[in-house]
């Protein structure tokens, strides 16, 4: 991976901003934070996120923290809402909060009331004492992200570059095990957050960014010294049955509970790289194990539906049924587990596998399905990937469940939508 770093762009940003009456470090961070969501291999739609620590004209300590809502390709100022940092830092040593809690605490920081809600990393964003805050799931870290034991080769491959952060699901209680794992790795560059991505942190923005650039070519590097070659993002190349997608939108528009009953977008996808994990022998095992970084749950459920070719109205039925009654079975164990009520969301599939052949991506509407279709892309070439590297395994499924069921996530679909 390349460094797509331009000066001439970068001053172009700075110049924006202080015509705006904003900070000209705000300009850089708009710039870099594009630079990374441009990349499909670094993150995909709302994936992700970005800050950088300012002082305004008071003297007040404030952070600009990507807004939920936004993505990193086309962010603009508004997007990293400004909230006031001391605030924020004192939460470090007080009492654990609560999701709501910390919502709470983050927008009765922001300058500006009407600003979307702040990442739900922000936390962590604030505790990390530099500047500039880069967070990305890309395609290379989670391929191997997503393997057991991975400390110690880590270690190997970034020396005390990186620290290592087990899983924790993002929030208040990640962002006080990253800080309390940063200060014990003095001179660590970034964080690598196991089964969910990577930090790079510096007080420059270029610095910062190039950090990340770095991390995951040395990622790469580490999967082609064991001969795997991670393909980047493919065009979709491979004819669709249009039969077979006339059914399927059929079916689910008459599935009990559908959300799809006034309509169904599909987005189908058949790549090399899509048409390689779909001919797996093993493709729905391995799609069983979960998603290839925990928010994807919220995109396109725990799981797929697999299908066979040319599967007909019958199989196409038993096959959304037999789907249902995994998913109540999986919602059931996991939410009397839970430490409230949950109420379980539909029962059918966001992608239907095609075995040989590609992937339908389903949604509401056409941007929906599309946003599926490319977290599919990216899944097919990182489990193939984490597979020839080792074993695919991403985390377990009750925390999957937490992901997908967390009040955060969903309101940041709703504000999405």
């Amino acid at each position: 991976m390349k460094s797509r770093w331009n000066d001439a762009d970068a001053k172009m940003f700075v110049d924006e901003a202080l015509a705006a009456g904003q900070d000209a470090e705000l300009g850089l961070r708009v710039y870099s934070s594009r630079l990374i969501g441009s990349d499909p291999d670094l993150v995909l739609h709302g994936g992700g996120n970005t800050s950088v620590k300012v002082t305004d004209a008071s003297g007040e300590r404030l952070m600009h923290i990507k807004g939920s809502g936004w993505d990193l390709d086309s962010i603009a100022a508004p997007g990293l809402p400004a909230v006031r940092l001391d605030p924020l830092l004192a939460a470090r040593e007080g009492p654990k909060l609560s999701d709501p809690e910390m919502v709470a605490l983050l927008r009765a920081n922001l300058l500006e009331a009407s600003a979307p809600n702040p990442s739900v990393e922000a936390l962590l964003h604030a505790f990390l004492p530099f500047a500039h805050v880069d967070h990305t799931h890309a395609t290379a870290i989670l391929a191997l992200a997503d393997q057991p034991d991975m400390r110690a080769t880590v270690a190997a491959v970034y020396g005390r570059r990186l620290a290592y952060v087990p899983y924790v699901m993002p929030g208040f209680d990640l962002s006080i095990e990253a800080d309390r794992i940063y200060r014990e790795a003095p001179g660590c560059e970034g964080l690598w957050l196991e089964n969910h991505g990577l930090f790079t942190f510096a007080d420059d923005a270029r610095k910062s960014y190039e950090l990340m650039i770095e991390f995951i070519s040395m990622a790469e590097a580490e999967l082609a010294r064991k001969g795997v070659a991670l393909t980047g993002p493919q065009a979709s190349d491979g004819p669709c049955d249009a039969a077979l997608a006339a059914r399927i939108e059929a079916a689910l528009q008459s599935a009990a509970g559908s959300p799809f009953a006034k309509g169904v977008a599909l987005d189908y996808r058949s790549t090399p790289a899509i048409r390689a994990y779909a001919s797996r022998p093993d493709v729905e095992a391995l799609s069983l194990r979960g998603t290839v970084t925990p928010d994807h749950v919220i995109r396109i459920k725990p799981w797929p539906l697999v299908l066979e070719r040319g599967a007909s109205d019958a199989d196409i039925a038993a096959g959304l049924a037999a789907y249902a009654r995994r998913y109540q079975d999986y919602f059931e164990r996991n939410a009397a587990k839970a430490a409230e009520p949950k109420t379980m969301l539909d029962a059918l599939p966001r992608v239907i596998l095609v075995r040989g052949e590609g992937m339908f991506a389903l949604g509401a509407n056409a941007k929906a399905a599309r946003i599926g279709g490319d977290l599919c892309e990216q899944m097919a070439r990182v489990i193939t990937a984490a597979e020839a590297y080792g074993t695919f395994t991403p985390i377990s499924e009750a925390d999957l469940f937490d992901m997908e069921y967390w009040t955060l996530e969903q309101a940041k679909l709703k504000v999405a939508g």
